[in-house]
């Protein structure tokens, strides 16, 4: 069955998927482009104001967790080839009262420093979508899917050479993650997650102590760009309050991050028109006619229709990469077709897909342990109303940088959905002092994108020729860039650093 795109026009109208009969949950793109078209409309109820953490955690939610790491290593996954780390999934309790469970995954490092080694967590955006989908098995996980959907290989560029690395699927109702108070899906937000995030690091790393003292980063893409800043604001909240350091916090890395409604809206338009994607009839037009401002959430018909004539010219084509092939088949193979680390699979979401929803697999892992009823989806189709999303995360932003932690954002060059013109658009919002100016950087005597460092430990970084999932289309210049990340070292700028 060949994978159309549902018009993009459906899909700001329409909370339902025209997914494949394979895949019955919304993509990163069609969770994104409905949220962001639903904050823009008249009366929709999601609330933007700036988020504030939660004041109290209640105590009944950090339960004993004795025993229960043994009990999550998993042996090995269906069709895994053999590794030399330890790797474990599984589930921790966030609300004990309503059954509310998320479910992670996690990958030891494999280096010669593993016993030292950060601990690094990585959140995917949609909202809704899983970081199991996407950054465990397309991204940066240690293993890809063949397409067979049935067995694995090496990611050797993998971050878990780099660090220990946890993937978390939130909040409840993405993946495997449940509750079960399902009304629980219909009050998800960005407090929501931030709070059950919270309360999942704080189990986990009683279930997991060695790391309790490790230095911890947190990661992510998309409108993750929401979740890490604000999951790292709670965190500092809670060690202030308690005059205590909880966890151990460095630092925050975010790619192709949603960060501020106006100028991730516009900046994506002007991106598309300097890539000749939309016409400069159009471009002129929403840039005369369209404010994406907070203080409107109703445009004119004329921003209307320029809108409507942009999407109609990004229909055909893939706008997390707009230079990538789309998957022109949705069928698996018998055998396990030829793979490359170097060469991302467009139809990958199809192999992930009938991974994670056979039996054995979730059985290997640990997961769907009360036998869900709906399938695993790369994005949620049971989460369908999105309560609270503020329109920046700016000001948190700053308040990161303020007590000492390390900031960098990234932005694949390629992509068009949160493309480097709005990332730059939004850190110049911040007028912060240069402090290194723009430049190459290099790997292996290429340049690998470009960065330029600000006053205040912000690193701003692009990665050439990479889409909107960095690690799945350059993933060598990815390893690199999370590697110097770690280290708190410049990016190289000359030729001769590998």
């Amino acid at each position: 069955m060949e994978n159309q795109p549902c018009h993009l026009l459906l899909f700001f109208l329409l909370v339902v998927s025209c997914f494949t009969a394979q895949i019955h949950g919304k993509k990163q793109t069609q969770a994104l482009y409905h949220l962001y078209k639903t904050k823009q409309t008249e009366g929709s109820g999601i609330d933007m104001s700036l988020f504030k953490a939660i004041h109290n955690v209640d105590e009944s939610k950090i339960n004993p967790q004795e025993g229960l790491k043994e009990k999550d290593k998993i042996v090995k996954l269906p069709g895994q080839p053999q590794v030399e780390f330890s790797q474990y999934g599984g589930y921790v309790t966030v609300d004990r009262k309503a059954g509310r469970a998320l479910y992670y995954y996690f990958a030891e490092a494999q280096n010669s420093k593993a016993s030292s080694s950060p601990l690094l967590l990585w959140l995917n955006g949609g909202p809704g979508c899983s970081s199991l989908a996407y950054g465990a098995m397309q991204e940066l996980g240690p293993f890809r899917v063949y397409s067979d959907g049935k067995t694995l290989y090496k990611n050797r560029f993998s971050w878990n050479y780099a660090a220990n690395v946890l993937f978390l699927e939130s909040p409840a109702g993405v993946g495997f993650s449940y509750s079960n108070r399902t009304s629980d899906y219909d009050k998800s937000g960005d407090r929501r997650t931030a709070e059950d995030n919270y309360v999942f690091l704080v189990n986990w790393l009683e279930r997991f102590p060695e790391y309790k003292g490790r230095e911890f980063y947190i990661s992510g893409e998309s409108y993750a760009g929401h979740y890490v800043p604000q999951l790292a604001h709670t965190i500092l909240y809670h060690n202030h309050k308690a005059n205590n350091t909880i966890i151990n916090l460095k630092g925050i890395l975010i790619g192709n991050a949603v960060i501020n409604d106006e100028t991730d809206s516009r900046g994506m338009y002007d991106f598309l028109a300097s890539h000749a994607i939309i016409s400069d009839e159009t471009a002129n037009a929403i840039i005369k006619k369209c404010d994406f401002s907070t203080n409107t959430n109703t445009n004119t018909d004329d921003c209307n229709n320029a809108t409507n004539e942009a999407e109609k010219d990004i229909y055909h084509i893939n706008i997390y990469n707009i230079y990538a092939a789309n998957c022109v088949s949705s069928n698996l193979t018998v055998r396990p077709k030829k793979a490359s680390i170097l060469k991302f699979d467009p139809c990958s979401d199809y192999y992930v897909y009938a991974y994670m929803n056979r039996a054995e697999v979730q059985e290997a892992l640990h997961a769907n342990v009360t036998k869900l009823t709906h399938d695993w989806e790369p994005c949620s189709d049971v989460i369908e109303d999105w309560k609270d999303s503020s329109s920046t995360v700016l000001p948190i932003l700053r308040e990161l940088m303020a007590n000492g932690l390390r900031v960098w954002i990234f932005s694949g060059d390629i992509d068009g959905r949160v493309p480097v013109t709005s990332t730059k658009y939004s850190i110049n919002k911040l007028k912060l002092p240069v402090k290194t100016q723009w430049h190459p950087w290099f790997l292996n005597g290429e340049v690998g994108g470009y960065t330029q460092v600000y006053k205040g430990d912000l690193t701003f970084a692009t990665v050439r020729e990479a889409g909107h999932q960095v690690p799945s289309y350059q993933p060598a210049r990815g390893l690199s860039l999370i590697k110097h990340f770690l280290d708190g070292t410049p990016l190289p700028d000359t030729s001769r650093y590998g």
